[in-house]
């Protein structure tokens, strides 16, 4: 049974946005809101890339008062990965792991994308889609980019509202987690449901492209990455799996 809607949150559901995250911009509400679409026309990724959006899928932003540093604000990015793992295994989903930063992955697939954005000074939004009932066609995606995935594809047959009723209340209990004890029991959560830890990956920077192992996640949220000559801490790159030798 999932946990009461948490207290003072907002709650609203609307049939079609061109972006969830932008709605509630616009809004600029004064209380934590969760904002839910069944349909979005103009919905989008990190690095301002389409995040595909077919009928049936979830797509769902949190906005609250956050008045931090931003390399404090960007450990929401463990925080809602983890919570949306926390909902989708209240809901009766296994073979669930996480991919740095913030991707939530279904038996090695894509199954969910998180974006943070500031509009502005104080506050955070907080974007989740996820793959419900259609995946997009992998031939649009980038080369080398983790397949994706729909949670119907399991047989798991969820709607949109009972996730979200699922992730507020997960979202908060990680969040409270954050504020009171830091982000040292976020971090070894994290990782212990981390995908290909120990293993070799690719990071792809806005300058330059790393193959090594992954091998941790310092306590800023950074990836350590291991090759031959080094280890390395990356504090932003899109991930690629890869088996490539050393070199």
């Amino acid at each position: 049974m999932a946990a009461p809607w948490p207290e003072g949150v907002d709650r609203v559901v609307l049939p079609e946005t061109d972006s969830t995250s932008a709605e509630l911009v616009r809004r600029r509400p004064e209380r934590p809101t969760w904002l839910l679409a069944h349909h979005q026309l103009a919905a989008r990724g990190r690095r301002g890339r389409i995040w595909a959006m077919p009928p049936g899928n979830f797509a769902a932003s949190l906005s609250f008062a956050l008045a931090e540093d931003p390399a404090r604000i960007a450990l929401r990015s463990f925080v809602a990965s983890l919570a949306l793992h926390d909902a989708l295994t209240e809901l009766g989903v296994a073979d669930l792991t996480l991919k740095w930063p913030n991707d939530v992955l279904l038996n090695d697939r894509k199954l969910a994308g998180i974006l943070l954005e500031c509009p502005v000074p104080g506050r955070l939004v907080v974007g989740i889609g996820l793959n419900l009932a259609v995946a997009p066609d992998a031939a649009v995606l980038e080369p080398e980019a983790v397949p994706p995935i729909a949670l119907a594809a399991r047989g798991h047959d969820v709607r949109p509202e009972v996730l979200l009723d699922a992730l507020a209340p997960a979202y908060a209990a990680r969040e409270a987690e954050l504020r009171a004890d830091g982000f040292a029991p976020i971090r070894e959560s994290w990782l212990a449901r981390a995908a290909r830890r120990g293993q070799r990956i690719t990071a792809r920077t806005m300058t330059e492209t790393r193959i090594g192992i992954f091998e941790d996640v310092d306590m800023e949220g950074h990836l350590i990455l291991a090759d031959c000559p080094g280890r390395h801490r990356i504090a932003a790159a899109d991930i690629f799996f890869v088996e490539a030798p050393c070199s």
